[in-house]
């Protein structure tokens, strides 16, 4: 008997691709929902015109490629990297480098490889990358919780002039306090500075523990397995308590501190379980995941940047060939 794809003329495997973007975007919903409470309008800002920008370079790319745009616009990967690539960028992103990071991530990170399933990076990640090392005033200046109202947030993202922006609406995060910090103990930062919450960064903490949430959903429902998101926490805690060196000044930060703080949950979850970008055998996936917790915690300790989690996903893409040969050539040794 045909299948209902077979009947219904629909390739099975786009159909299997289309199911496994749906589930990812519904299990960005409660991380997207602790966002837009921490920081309001700013969020859903960068979602929308991250969703544009993305969307209309994707359409003009398969155009120019003569390749069916309907079809391959709906398969929703291309909706999935604007919604991570919105949730990593500052929220109240100016709108003009939210789409030049958009359209980066679909052209210089998909398309210019072939499209769907050829790119050797991953997307979302090589957008942020692009606009961090492009402009780094704007993406390091992300507002203090609950700073800004919608009339005030539109003037930050498109440049209106109105009353003005309040003063202080920017703050150094968490993990970049920590990095700076030259005379504070840990408790004294925990108990005086506005970015510090309960465990990790004030606010941040519970946005990780929503995108915790959702990448547990993705797990009982199998879009990915659990090797590469366990590796990448298991990693990042071990060398984040090998290296903690207390409640000093000189304090690199705890294990739990580093778990709840910047992008650690949607990279974990969201980030290096993209399929295409990512290796093929489990083996592999957990030597991609324990080399972005290391790296995530490097650069966030000594790198010049305070989260790591892009730079250290695309370090990683790089060697993913290497990974899979590894892997391959250490099963037939013991086969």
């Amino acid at each position: 008997m045909p299948s209902l794809e077979a009947t219904s003329g629909l390739d099975p495997a786009n159909e299997r691709l289309r199911k496994a973007m749906r589930l990812v975007l519904l299990a960005t919903l409660p991380g997207l929902l602790a966002m837009l409470w921490l920081f309001g309008w700013g969020t859903l800002f960068n979602l929308l015109l991250a969703a544009a920008g993305a969307l209309a370079t994707e359409a003009a790319l398969l155009k120019l490629r003569q390749s069916p745009v309907l079809a391959d616009v709906s398969d929703g990967s291309a909706l999935v990297s604007a919604t991570l690539l919105a949730l990593a960028l500052p929220p109240y992103t100016p709108w003009w480098l939210t789409l030049i990071a958009s359209s980066a991530a679909m052209g210089l990170g998909k398309h210019v490889y072939g499209g769907v399933g050829k790119n050797p990076f991953n997307p979302a990640m090589l957008g942020y990358a692009l606009v961090l090392l492009s402009f780094p005033l704007q993406m390091t200046q992300w507002p203090a919780p609950h700073a800004l109202d919608l009339m005030t947030g539109l003037e930050r993202v498109f440049g209106f002039h109105g009353a003005g922006q309040p003063d202080a609406w920017a703050q150094a995060t968490a993990l970049d306090a920590l990095r700076i910090n030259k005379s504070l103990t840990i408790e004294e930062l925990f108990s005086t500075h506005p970015a510090f919450g309960n465990y990790g960064a004030k606010g941040i903490e519970w946005a990780n523990l929503a995108f915790l949430a959702g990448g547990l959903f993705l797990m009982q429902q199998r879009v990915f397995s659990w090797h590469a998101p366990v590796a990448m926490l298991g990693s990042l805690f071990v060398i984040s308590l090998l290296c903690w060196n207390g409640s000093g000044s000189d304090s690199n930060g705890s294990p739990v501190f580093h778990l709840l703080s910047g992008a650690t949950m949607l990279g974990a979850f969201f980030i290096v379980t993209e399929p295409v970008s990512g290796p093929r055998s489990p083996r592999a996936r957990l030597l991609f995941g324990a080399g972005v917790g290391l790296l995530v915690y490097l650069i966030r300790t000594w790198g010049n940047y305070p989260d790591g989690v892009a730079f250290a996903v695309l370090l990683m893409n790089l060697t993913v060939p290497a990974l899979d040969r590894l892997a391959s050539a250490s099963q037939e040794a013991r086969a």
